[in-house]
């Protein structure tokens, strides 16, 4: 993972708008908001390395280092690091483009497990 804060690793994956549903009290959004966006992030990265279906198997690392405010768009980068036999590890950044237009800042980062999976759930190996 990129830990320098002035450039994102990996190739977008998802951008979204962070809404006011999405946010506690004070503007902030929920961390598991948050999270969700990262899952999907990952998850269009794993399917398209897998060419199918593919399931979150585990959160290895998950480091919240900015809050993510209302109006703010949230950029989610991967990356595939390993991969195995039937599953993959996903390095995720997510970047917020303050209030739109503004700065970009580094908010979130993980690692997630993915395996790939055939019509009735079970693990298939990746092509």
């Amino acid at each position: 993972m990129n830990h320098a804060d002035d450039a994102p690793s990996g190739e977008l994956a998802t951008r979204t708008l962070a809404m006011p549903a999405d946010s506690n009290a004070n503007g902030d959004i929920f961390g598991g908001w948050v999270l969700s966006q990262m899952d999907i992030a990952a998850g269009i990265t794993a399917g398209q390395r897998a060419q199918g279906r593919v399931a979150t198997i585990a959160i290895e690392a998950m480091k919240f280092i900015r809050p993510v405010h209302v109006g703010d768009v949230l950029c989610v980068y991967a990356k595939i690091a390993r991969t195995g036999r039937t599953s993959m590890t996903i390095e995720l950044e997510a970047w917020a483009l303050r209030n739109r237009i503004g700065q970009r800042v580094k908010v979130t980062e993980g690692v997630f497990t993915f395996v790939a999976i055939d019509d009735e759930g079970q693990p298939r190996p990746l092509p």
